[in-house]
């Protein structure tokens, strides 16, 4: 078996969740059967079990407070609309959760003390609503709807108050929150940076307070150029900022007394963890490797358990308290290569990249450059990619490419101003940095300019598709998964939340700005794809639906331009194994059939 195949397969475990009131039961994803699936874990006992098994995987889960229940949501085939289901913690018959609730997109879910539970849901016809599922079982009643985007942040202690993130200002990048009565959803307090959606500053609700009665909610704000928290005081409407002084987006959570925050800071692409005291304001760093942290929790007795990998070693759940926490049987995914930090200047300032060569690369006994380069794109558009471990990327090295991803403008990461850049001139912005670096991977003798690969999924397969039409003198191949290929088309058919966030980066819906969506639509420019083009979609994917793809494949048929399809039965990606196998394989064929390459 090759390595670039043992990385996929290597059994994965995510970071374990942990019940509240019942900290030795938790709740984590694994692929250790082909697929990824819920598995239930008794810390005192030792057994794991697993919860789900669908055909196409289950990733959406989470775990009663007294942790007898496990919640987990059920849709068809990765269309991501559906409904809650539950299952004893120790194993047993899976029952509806709200029987009441008709499907939808899932809007955020809060499980309160006694067995209360606060389900947000979304639909095309209706917007958002937010439910309560009584403790008793008894029949549920709606607290908030509104048309625009929202969802359910979290729950108080004593399950009395419920906080609302909502966009009902028509903002969809930045939300306001609300805060409600559980018995009636009357209102008690109202936080909105936006002003009436009139500035561009958003909140994020990241958890009440650990203790009966308090009503403080730890909020993360954009008042400065960058993601921090403070504490609001919902009862009194005091907010108290906090004296964490770092440079990169800081997030936050509760330690589980209330003395404290689990602080975690990202910048340039790598994570660090602290602890701040609450009592005395000071910020005490954690040791953690150097790499990137997706996940983290701080347990009753103090250690903070966190998901760690970088590019060059894979995912582990470690603790602070020195041990792995949680390892999947079986097969051990084989290293990949280290990152290098690029820094090139771009029309809307300094970008960073990060860059990987072959293993040898630059030795006697290495491949000579310039080598064969995969671009590859990420999505989002609000991510970043980041010194992590990711068996794609890993693929194409082991395949003889070098590596190059942009954190254009748009991602996360780099403060306020470079996510918001992404405004009206949708995809074309991001693509004038992913130009100035492939220029500088050129210029500096890393890339063969005859043999670029410009690639991504979600939105880096749309942003990958309106590249091949804008630059096509620039790229050899293009490869796009789930993209957005025809913007109109895909607004008309995408999710109610999708339209929402669409109007907010066009400025208006595709009636209102036509000629934005016209700009930004890869279907605009498919007469002037020159390289080859391959394209992977799910036949159920409520994001980058596939209407529209079939759009575009039409007129690549019509135009003989040099393409190849593949459609798969799942959603926006697969959650199973064998499938992401076959998927990166017909890939790398592609890519090394029209590069000059051997598969």
């Amino acid at each position: 078996m090759p390595e670039w195949e043992k990385r996929f397969r290597a059994p994965r475990v995510g970071l374990p969740e942990w019940a509240e009131d019942a900290p030795h039961r938790s709740l984590f994803v694994s692929n250790v059967t082909g697929t990824y699936e819920l598995y239930a874990w008794d810390r005192t006992e030792g057994g794991r079990r697993q919860v789900t098994d669908r055909p196409n995987g289950t990733t959406e889960g989470t775990l009663s407070r007294d942790g007898e229940w496990v919640w987990w949501f059920s849709d068809t085939d990765g269309d991501e609309f559906g409904v809650w289901m539950k299952q004893p913690f120790g194993g047993g018959d899976d029952i509806p959760a709200a029987p009441a609730l008709a499907p939808s997109y899932p809007a955020g879910l809060a499980l309160g003390v006694g067995g209360v539970a606060v389900v947000g849901r979304s639909t095309d016809d209706e917007g958002t609503s937010v439910h309560v599922v009584p403790a008793d079982g008894g029949e549920p009643y709606e607290i908030y709807r509104h048309e625009e985007s929202g969802g359910v942040g979290d729950i108080s202690e004593d399950g009395t108050l419920v906080v609302i993130e909502h966009t009902e200002h028509g903002d969809a990048m930045h939300s306001a929150l609300r805060v409600v009565r559980v018995a009636d959803g009357s209102t008690v307090a109202e936080l909105d940076d936006t002003q009436g959606g009139t500035r561009e500053l958003g909140l994020d609700s990241l958890g009440f307070a650990p203790v009966t009665g308090d009503a403080r909610l730890l909020v993360g704000h954009q008042r400065a150029d960058r993601w921090l928290p403070m504490i609001w005081d919902t009862s009194t409407g005091e907010e108290t900022a906090l004296t964490i002084d770092l440079p990169g987006d800081v997030h936050a959570e509760w330690y589980p007394d209330g003395s404290a925050l689990l602080v975690v800071h990202d910048f340039h692409a790598r994570t660090q963890m602290f602890r701040y005291d609450l009592a005395d304001g000071s910020l005490t760093e954690l040791d953690t490797p150097a790499g990137s942290v997706s996940g983290a929790t701080a347990r009753p007795d103090g250690t903070v358990e966190y998901l760690w990998s970088s590019a060059a070693l894979p995912p582990a759940v470690r603790s602070t308290a020195g041990q792995i926490v949680l390892e999947a049987p079986g097969l051990r995914a084989p290293d990949s290569v280290p990152v290098e930090d690029v820094w090139v200047d771009g029309p809307g300032g300094r970008i960073h990249a990060l860059v990987q060569r072959p293993a040898g690369a630059g030795t006697p006994d290495g491949p000579a450059g310039p080598l064969p380069t995969v671009f590859e794109i990420h999505g989002g558009p609000t991510w970043h990619d980041s010194d992590a471990f990711a068996a794609g990327p890993a693929a194409w090295l082991d395949h003889g490419f070098a590596v190059v991803r942009v954190n254009y403008r748009g991602s996360t990461g780099y403060g306020r101003e470079w996510t918001d850049a992404l405004k009206h001139r949708v995809g074309l912005i991001e693509l004038e940095d992913i130009a100035a670096v492939r220029d500088w991977a050129v210029a500096s003798g890393l890339a063969d300019p005859s043999r670029l690969v410009l690639t991504g999924g979600s939105w880096g397969g749309y942003l990958t598709l309106l590249g091949l039409g804008t630059q096509p003198d620039a790229w050899t191949v293009g490869i796009a998964a789930v993209p957005v290929a025809d913007y109109v088309t895909s607004y008309a058919d995408e999710m109610e939340a999708l339209k929402a966030l669409d109007r907010t980066l066009f400025g208006g819906s595709p009636e209102e700005v036509p000629e934005r969506y016209e700009a930004s639509s890869p279907i605009t420019y498919v007469d002037k794809v020159a390289a080859p083009v391959y394209i992977s979609a799910g036949m159920n994917d409520p994001r980058c639906p596939i209407r529209q793809i079939d759009t575009y494949v039409e007129r690549l048929r019509d135009l003989d331009k040099p393409h190849e399809v593949y459609r798969y039965d799942a959603g926006h990606g697969s959650l199973v194994v064998e499938e992401r196998i076959k998927q990166v394989r017909l890939e790398l064929a592609f890519a090394l059939r029209h590069t000059g390459g051997a598969a």
